[in-house]
């Protein structure tokens, strides 16, 4: 008996190849427009405060639940194939995690490739995380998060401040990271994404390497050194691309003693937790949430 997929994740599933053309074919100033048009007509909770921040000249934005505290946080770091910036998606998603939390949530707006290539955005996440620990905010009470290309970002932020000699976060999730740059290994002669197309991976990725070498950890961290990184939590879709990097993410974390775990959902595509009337997509951002706040909270006793 063949599978019944539920109404809500049909309905998505019909407009998936929309997107990927836009995505691919849609000149970068109008797919920048349209997403400056949502984020300003995204309404959040009333529960939640949106504040702007500089932290160190970083763009940034507070999402606050009422009666957080002030002395823990998330860093959330966006998905958008380094080339697209932050969207009410994102908004909606973020805030949604941060009352699970029960933690204050800052959202990098970091710079954007092709105007600044590598390596702008992970200096901006970089110097955003510092600024929090500036704010009195403790390392071990600040955990990370980012999707896609924020997946990217989250796991080259930590590597740079670990070799900086800086405190790490208390934790880290990635939702269906980009983890290889180089082009060694297209997945995309070996599956058909629902989601990415690969005109615009191909776009993306000369956008933002540039003239970088594109094998440095710091762009495709699959080639780091994973030693003595926080606790991680990897959730990617079965039908993605991304799935490879996000089981060889959770693979590279193990073999250097990281406590890692990689989570693969049937029948999901590329960052399904931005469409938040799937169950999955809340089951997933769900255990995200307790993953993340079991890290921050002390042992019991």
């Amino acid at each position: 008996m063949s599978e019944t997929i539920p109404a809500a994740e049909r309905r998505i599933r019909a407009i998936l190849p929309v997107i990927r053309l836009m995505h691919a074919y849609l000149p970068l100033s109008l797919q920048r427009w349209l997403i400056e048009q949502g984020m300003a007509r995204v309404e959040l909770p009333p529960d939640i405060r949106r504040e702007p921040a500089s932290a160190n000249g970083v763009r940034a934005e507070w999402l606050i639940p009422r009666d957080s505290p002030a002395d823990r946080a998330l860093l959330y770091l966006h998905g958008g194939s380094f080339i697209l910036g932050l969207t009410s998606l994102h908004l909606e998603m973020v805030a949604y995690l941060a009352r699970k939390m029960g933690a204050r949530a800052l959202l990098v707006d970091y710079r954007l490739a092709p105007e600044h290539p590598f390596p702008a955005a992970l200096e901006d996440c970089v110097s955003a995380y510092r600024w929090l620990l500036q704010q009195g905010i403790l390392a071990q009470q600040v955990t990370m998060a980012g999707d896609s290309a924020g997946g990217n970002l989250t796991l080259t932020s930590l590597m740079k401040l670990r070799d900086d000699g800086q405190p790490l976060p208390a934790a880290a999730a990635c939702l269906s990271p980009v983890a290889d740059l180089s082009g060694k290994r297209n997945r995309f002669r070996q599956i058909h994404d629902p989601l990415l197309h690969p005109k615009s991976g191909r776009a993306a990725r000369r956008s933002y390497v540039a003239d970088h070498q594109a094998h440095a950890p710091t762009i495709s961290p699959v080639y780091g050194e994973w030693r003595d990184l926080p606790p991680l939590l990897i959730h990617a879709g079965a039908d993605e691309v991304l799935r490879y990097d996000a089981r060889l993410v959770a693979e590279l974390a193990q073999a250097a003693g990281v406590d890692a775990r990689v989570e693969i959902y049937p029948r999901m595509w590329h960052v399904w937790q931005l469409f938040m009337t799937l169950p999955q997509a809340l089951q997933s951002l769900d255990d995200i949430a307790r993953f993340l706040k079991a890290k921050l909270e002390p042992p019991a006793g």
